[in-house]
């Protein structure tokens, strides 16, 4: 362990790290986890920084230890569609790593985020030695399927912005909701343009819709922090 720029301590060893989930690779057996320290570079990457882009080819994977990143695709015209909200525990370019094909959406931090960075022959040796590893990324490409199923169905079968938002905000209360005395709190470190290329909706719509739920006394917006006052009334809206 040594300090690290962003506020917090920047772990190099995974058997020591005290950020460690039960997520990926983070629960591993010693053997393995001592393995993947010898292959992994570590680095604390600031908001904004592009870990990979679309159509790269494949350099490795990269293991979100703390913070955020989201994965985006774009269109020739520069229109952008996020696609997924990476948190701690994650491994991003996984599919890319095993196909060798380049990578499929864009990676890029929403906050100060510490990676773990494995080249991608590294990687292949490794979920061959480890039974248990080669069976972890299989779990997570399987999650990957579903939750693009989920974001799929609330792009393309929600009847509104208003209903794809609610969408977003009850699935972020899911994941990472924290109960308090006024509601479940979520960090949104997401801006307006970010929420509208994650729900396939313009930025306006966003920034209207979020103060209509406002006045309703449905959320509450302190800052980076969303507090949802009125739960029953965001799933009233979800008709999917």
């Amino acid at each position: 362990m040594r300090p690290a720029p962003y506020g917090f301590e920047l772990f190099e060893n995974c058997l020591s790290c005290k950020w460690r989930t039960e997520d990926f690779f983070c629960n591993l057996d010693e053997k393995a986890l001592k393995t993947f320290d010898t292959q992994a570079f570590t680095n604390v990457y600031p908001e904004g920084a592009v870990l990979f882009a679309e159509a790269q080819p494949p350099r490795g994977i990269f293991v979100i230890c703390r913070g955020s990143a989201k994965l985006s695709i774009s269109a020739g015209d520069g229109k952008t569609l996020i696609t997924h909200i990476a948190q701690a525990g994650d491994v991003l370019g996984l599919s890319s790593a095993f196909t060798g094909n380049p990578y499929k959406s864009t990676a890029e931090t929403l906050e100060p985020t510490q990676v773990n960075f494995v080249r991608r022959d590294d990687f292949l040796r490794f979920v061959q030695e480890y039974e248990d590893a080669c069976m972890k990324a299989a779990q997570q490409l399987s999650h990957e399927c579903e939750a693009d199923a989920d974001h799929i169905r609330a792009l393309g079968l929600s009847h509104s912005a208003a209903e794809k938002l609610a969408h977003l905000l009850l699935s972020w209360a899911a994941q990472r909701g924290k109960e308090s005395e006024a509601g479940l709190r979520v960090q949104m470190l997401m801006t307006h343009e970010d929420i509208s290329q994650l729900i396939g909706t313009s930025r306006e719509t966003v920034t209207r819709l979020l103060k209509e739920f406002r006045d309703k006394k449905i959320i509450a917006i302190r800052g980076s922090a969303l507090t949802i006052l009125n739960r029953a009334a965001l799933e009233a809206l979800v008709l999917l």
